[in-house]
């Protein structure tokens, strides 16, 4: 993935940086802040084993991205048909619109995994991956809070422009399609780029089932090095350059929207 290869040459770099960091740091003496003997060979990618370690641990960025942004297309989409029930006439589907949203705003996200991964092969008797539990619950818990987003935009749009559609004979999917969604986008689309930050980081409560993402190949690699401050060091960083690559990305497209106009 071009993404992908992108954060790698960034990280290695990276590790180099704090291998000669935590070698420096180690050599100086001094203080108690200071007397912390450093282990940032187990990343040093010029050996065999620290290159093997950057690679399992870099390795877990592609599942941590895929069930991302699998989570947040399908949380759009429900997100969506949840926001278009509450804003009907229809008194029946605003409840549900209403119910939705304050019930799964309220679960925490953890326990809605847990309830998914272990709940459902008892009642139903579905039995999800790690993956399809992943993405289902990050996409359930998202979506209440994209529902709200949608309802947001779609009000901004001025109602005399949805007027004047109707009045050029315009019907409902069509007002929505050329006149409420194009301008609606540009306050949607800010609130969708967070969102997509949000589902990132949550993404990491997925280790707790199994999944082999980012956090995941951490703890795993925690286990076997007994390393906890450099391989979490790294990990925060991972993330760090992903998130700002995610937001980068985001602006630029609001960017270009604006410009667009």
């Amino acid at each position: 993935m071009a993404v992908g290869e992108v954060i790698r040459r960034l990280l290695i770099p990276v590790s180099l940086g704090l291998l000669l960091a935590g070698c420096a740091s180690s050599s100086g003496g001094g203080g108690s802040a200071s007397s912390y003997n450093w282990g940032w060979y187990i990343f040093n990618p010029f050996q065999a084993k620290g290159l093997s370690n950057l690679q399992f641990l870099i390795g877990g960025m592609w599942w941590t991205v895929l069930v991302s942004v699998c989570a947040i297309v399908l949380s759009v989409i429900v997100g969506a048909l949840v926001a278009v029930a509450g804003l009907s006439k229809r008194k029946s589907l605003n409840r549900i619109n209403r119910v939705y949203v304050e019930v799964f705003r309220a679960i925490p996200l953890l326990v809605l995994m847990l309830w998914v991964f272990y709940g459902l092969p008892v009642i139903i008797g579905l039995q999800l991956g790690v993956f399809a539990t992943g993405v289902l619950s990050l996409a359930i818990s998202d979506s209440a809070f994209e529902a709200e987003v949608f309802r947001a935009g779609i009000q901004s749009v001025p109602k005399g422009q949805v007027e004047a559609a109707k009045s050029l004979g315009l019907g409902w999917s069509l007002t929505m399609r050329l006149v409420v969604i194009p301008q609606a986008i540009k306050v949607i689309l800010p609130a969708l780029g967070n969102q997509f930050v949000y589902v990132l980081k949550m993404s990491s409560l997925i280790s707790v089932i199994g999944l082999q993402e980012l956090t995941r190949r951490a703890n795993e690699l925690n286990v076997s090095e007994y390393r906890p401050l450099e391989t979490y060091t790294l990990l925060v960083l991972e993330y760090l350059v992903l998130i700002l690559f995610v937001s980068y990305m985001v602006r630029r497209m609001e960017r270009r929207m604006a410009t667009s106009q």
